[in-house]
């Protein structure tokens, strides 16, 4: 006859292991929720990660066109400065010498207040001309008289022409507040020393 002492012990024994058995299951089970859940938050976290991408190399692509404006703004009114300092003193002419100083004191404070707004913007802008335009500053340097009066018009009326184009541009078309800004206020200026520089060109023909 078995004894009841012993029965007692295995039946305790089977209940402790399956007790154990179920403990081992739910846990499996929490862990693999767990599991997924860090999927999930990863995925998503990818997602936003990419989103972020996106929108950085968007601004990027903006920032880029304002930047080269500024920069050929910043080169352009620098050449007409030097080319209107050089004007001063070769120029044969009184009213090509007026538009000269017209030209130093007008983009004088268009560089300045571009660089203004560049620095703010910790946004580094040239300081001297780049190697076209100083070429073109020293042609014009080695002239004298007559020739420099006509080569002088020529430079203006082409260079004038190309700044109103830029300034229209970035004021249309720019993303930067400031800089478009800027742009559309320098466009009429910029238009009016072009009308003055057609003017005495059609009177010299």
């Amino acid at each position: 006859m078995a004894n009841p002492f012993n029965f007692n012990i295995m039946k305790k024994i089977n209940l402790f292991l399956f007790a154990g058995l179920l403990a081992g299951i739910l846990q499996a089970c929490h862990g693999s929720k767990n599991s997924g859940t860090t999927d999930s938050t990863s995925t998503v976290t990818k997602t936003t990660d990419s989103t972020k991408v996106v929108t950085t190399d968007t601004s990027k692509m903006n920032s880029n066109a304002d930047s080269t404006f500024a920069k050929k703004a910043a080169i352009g009114g620098i050449t007409e400065v030097a080319l209107g300092k050089v004007a001063l003193t070769k120029a044969s002419n009184t009213k090509i010498r007026d538009f000269a100083h017209m030209m130093v004191v007008d983009h004088g404070k268009a560089n300045d207040e571009l660089m203004g707004i560049a620095k703010k913007k910790n946004m580094s802008l040239p300081t001297v001309p780049d190697v076209e335009h100083q070429a073109k500053i020293d042609s014009l340097t080695a002239l004298s008289g007559v020739d420099f009066d006509k080569a002088y018009i020529n430079a203006m009326v082409e260079g004038h022409q190309k700044t109103l184009s830029l300034m229209q541009d970035e004021a249309s078309n720019g993303k930067d507040a400031d800089l478009k800004a800027f742009a559309a206020k320098t466009a009429p200026v910029v238009q009016m020393h072009l009308n003055a520089i057609n003017k005495i060109q059609s009177n010299m023909k």
